[in-house]
């Protein structure tokens, strides 16, 4: 990718469209850009371009998207200067080797995704200098197929890059997505932000999985509450080992957060219901596997993942 700031995104591609695809795509289509939405199930795919993709809650609009595709390989026509993934992590590998075929220098691949590492996986068949990731701070949930409800906005949502090099097309790209209203930051500090909403993710997610609890539910209950807690702390531990500077006042402020969560299902909960694989091994597998590397114990995620990959085939 050139270093030079002349990178000026116009057409991008979004892999995934589920709530999270189809937010970022209606707010890029409302701000001018050429957006197909892209997922292989046509159902999800069918409301995008007519009457559009409808967003109701702390943002209200509807908008179509410039096209639509069934196939990743479909994006090779189409050349877009940015790809956004916003499907589940563990689909990463196979999305990286189809985008492999035909990436061109300068164009961009964001993981705009939850999980740890999920950066780093595209990074395996793309190298580092195409690849960023984003922290997005919206909440949603699908009513039906292009139909979205988004309890929460709180911008500025963010963006960093892997190598050095693509800083400028970074600055782009959070531009063009702050002009739809999308406010994004180019930032240098994304691997606390990740891991920050990691822990976040690792405690409250399967929890409610295992439990069929909503998020209020789980932390409103003391005996379940100890679980979330001993989560919390353990997640913490395994950070700091690693040097991920989490700050000082993070523990407090991740039971606040989740104390006021409110009384919906994560997504974890949501995938066991539907009968999908869950992103357990980009969350609390990844403390797992970071533990093991700074020689700390992690009991408690040790025994979160094997409860959720017990149910995960039923």
């Amino acid at each position: 990718m050139s270093d030079s700031v002349e990178f000026t995104p116009r057409t991008f591609a979004v892999i995934g469209a589920g709530p999270v695809g189809c937010i970022v795509a209606a707010f890029l289509a409302k701000g001018g850009f050429d957006v197909t939405l892209c997922d292989v199930i046509p159902a999800l795919l069918e409301p995008a371009i007519q009457p559009g993709i409808l967003i109701e809650g702390a943002e209200n609009l509807q908008q179509p998207v410039t096209r639509t595709c069934l196939a990743i390989d479909e994006l090779e026509k189409i050349q877009p200067d940015v790809i956004i993934i916003t499907v589940k992590a563990n689909a990463l590998p196979l999305i990286a080797s189809a985008i492999e075929v035909f990436h061109r220098e300068g164009a961009v691949v964001i993981s705009w995704q939850n999980g740890i590492d999920t950066e780093l996986e595209l990074a395996k068949s793309l190298g580092k200098t195409p690849v960023m990731r984003a922290v997005v701070n919206y909440g949603c949930g699908l009513v039906k197929p292009g139909h979205v409800r988004m309890p929460f906005h709180h911008p500025p949502h963010y963006i960093q890059e892997l190598d050095p090099k693509s800083k400028p097309a970074a600055v782009a790209v959070a531009k063009a997505l702050s002009s739809t209203g999308l406010i994004t930051e180019a930032t240098d500090q994304i691997i606390s932000m990740v891991w920050r909403k990691g822990i976040l993710n690792a405690c409250m997610n399967p929890v409610c999985a295992v439990t069929g609890l909503t998020m209020a539910q789980a932390m409103g209950d003391p005996i379940v509450f100890q679980i979330v807690d001993a989560l919390v702390k353990e997640c913490i531990k395994v950070a700091r080992a690693n040097e991920i500077s989490l700050g000082w006042d993070f523990y407090p402020h991740a039971i606040e957060y989740m104390s006021k969560a409110g009384d919906h299902k994560p997504s974890m909960l949501m995938d066991i219901e539907n009968k999908r694989r869950t992103e357990i091994e980009f969350m609390n597998g990844k403390f797992i596997e970071y533990g093991q590397k700074a020689g700390i114990d992690t009991p408690y995620n040790i025994m979160i993942r094997a409860l959720v990959k017990a149910i995960e085939p039923k």
